[in-house]
């Protein structure tokens, strides 16, 4: 006999953990640091703070034998908004819980991740996490120890204590022990704590861990990127289901007004085009519609030609790719390119890239390319191969440009920002190909390609010129003090030749120079 029950989203991703990017004690380690920075880094630019993280890994095993697998303890500070005391019990405690479930560009996709994460550390080490939180301009501060009931999908508080906010502090503080193997997992957090530090070079991020590595990455600059702004849906992002769950908010609405109320890119004329289109009245109650009226509204706004999706929801990274670039690589040459607001399936998105030369990029190794992927401002570390901007970049014909990308010091560059990146899985490891987001990146890379292009064929021809200068150099006085005298001409004529010629060659000399230090 079959056997029925129901899960609680807690029991589901419990189950399934996996699917989050919690699969072996490895990835789980990166992935606990990479949920625990983006929700600190969400924290602050939604107040336009400048971000100041700090993280602590501590090994929590006894001394003795080293294991694969440790219990490990991490800390994470941030001076964000913090969250406000009657929340933050739900916004640690409860899956499928939080502030992401709105229509702007945010590093998360559910709020799941730094759930997931307390959640892992309490299956694997059965011990409460600890939230410190305060807001700004509140007299106190907050302290929580709390499990996740998972089979009801509940915090569980076993300790609280309210403290006197005297310092005035405000921000979010998790703390929490886990299982994990941390030695394995090192080298990819300090890669994904490296490219943040390109892609936020805003932001100052401590990091320490038990094995006396300290890193610090300073603030760069003062400013931040343009903020993201809520906005309506677009009609060619909504499925049918979504639009009936729209219709039950405001079942009393005449259609027309409703459209006006819950879409963009639709005013009142506009929704009088559709509805004549649809054959239904625009005086009728959105909530009387019938089964067929409803599939044929539906239909027609799925076909009519509105414009493109409000960029205002994005906040592109802009320039200050470039300003993290430099800081981070110090190359002799950067290409940078942002495209214009595009959409796919009703959902904006924009695409930038960069393509830097020479500095500290190394050379690439056994025929790979250095790519650096972002998402909404999250390094991808993972799965790069899988990648459209990889796909992109090995399509593409480089002998037409002369470049070699497999044997010359070249690094690419690639964020996309959108209100619904198409990570291929939940734990946004890489982006499905998409034919709207491939075609942006190609032409955002052909860009830049010819940029660098021209900037090393003009390098070839002053290396070509420095090289014939040395040879004149060597040869130009024999050869003109010998050819003088054969042909009878005053040794003074010479001689001014001779200075004239070496001034030439100095100037050409100065431009090789003034390209060297090109951007």
């Amino acid at each position: 006999m079959l056997k029925f029950e129901e899960i609680s989203p807690s029991d589901f991703f419990y189950r399934n953990k996996e699917i989050a990017g919690f699969e072996n004690p490895t990835k789980t380690c990166y992935t606990i640091v990479r949920e625990l920075v983006e929700n600190s880094l969400d924290s602050c630019e939604a107040r336009r703070i400048l971000p100041e993280i700090n993280i602590y890994v501590k090994n929590m095993e006894e001394m003795g034998e080293e294991k694969e697998e440790q219990k490990i303890n991490i800390r994470v500070e941030d001076n964000g908004i913090g969250i406000p005391s009657d929340k933050a019990p739900f916004a640690f405690g409860k899956i499928l819980y939080g502030s992401k479930f709105v229509l702007k560009q945010h590093r998360g996709i559910f709020g799941l991740g730094g759930k997931m994460a307390v959640l892992y550390g309490q299956i694997t080490t059965n011990m409460p996490f600890k939230v410190i939180t305060a807001t700004m301009d509140t007299k106190y501060i907050h302290y929580y120890e709390m499990f996740i009931d998972i089979v009801k999908n509940q915090p569980k508080i076993v300790r609280y204590e309210k403290i006197l906010n005297k310092e005035m502090w405000h921000g979010l503080i998790i703390d929490f022990n886990f299982m994990g193997n941390y030695k394995g997992a090192k080298k990819k957090i300090i890669e994904y704590l490296f490219q943040t530090a390109i892609i936020v070079p805003y932001m100052q991020l401590l990091y320490v861990d038990f094995e006396g590595t300290s890193l610090f990455f300073e603030r760069k600059v003062s400013s931040m990127p343009p903020e993201a702004k809520e906005i309506l849906l677009h009609p060619k992002g909504v499925d049918l289901e979504m639009f009936k769950r729209l219709i039950k908010l405001d079942s009393h609405l005449p259609v027309s007004k409703f459209l006006c109320k819950r879409f963009q890119k639709i005013g009142i004329k506009t929704a009088n085009d559709i509805l004549n289109l649809a054959g239904i009245s625009s005086n009728i109650k959105v909530g009387r519609l019938k089964d067929e009226e409803l599939q044929k509204l539906y239909s027609v706004m799925k076909s009519y030609p509105f414009k493109r999706p409000d960029a205002k929801a994005l906040s592109p990274i802009g320039e200050y790719m470039k300003i993290g670039i430099d800081a981070m690589f110090k190359p002799e040459f950067i290409s940078f390119d942002q495209r214009e607001p595009s959409s796919y399936e009703g959902h904006p998105f924009i695409v930038e890239t960069a393509v830097a030369y020479g500095g500290r990029i190394p050379i690439p190794q056994n025929n790979e390319i250095n790519l650096y992927r972002f998402a909404n401002k999250i390094p991808l570390i993972y799965d790069s191969y899988n990648d459209v901007s990889m796909k992109v970049i090995k399509d593409i014909n480089w002998n037409a440009y002369k470049i070699n990308i497999y044997q010359e010091p070249i690094a690419f560059f690639v964020h996309i920002c959108s209100t619904k990146i198409p990570y291929k899985t939940l734990g946004k490891e890489y982006i499905a190909n998409q034919p709207e987001i491939y075609k942006e990146i190609e032409l955002s890379i052909r860009r830049n390609a010819r940029n660098l292009s021209a900037y090393l064929n003009k390098k070839k021809f002053m290396e070509y010129q420095k090289v014939r200068k040395r040879y004149l150099s060597e040869y130009i006085e024999k050869i003109s003090i010998f050819a003088g005298k054969l042909a009878e001409i005053d040794d003074n004529i010479i001689k001014n030749y001779i200075e004239n010629f070496k001034k030439k060659l100095s100037q050409e000399e100065l431009e090789f120079a003034s390209i060297q230090v090109e951007r």
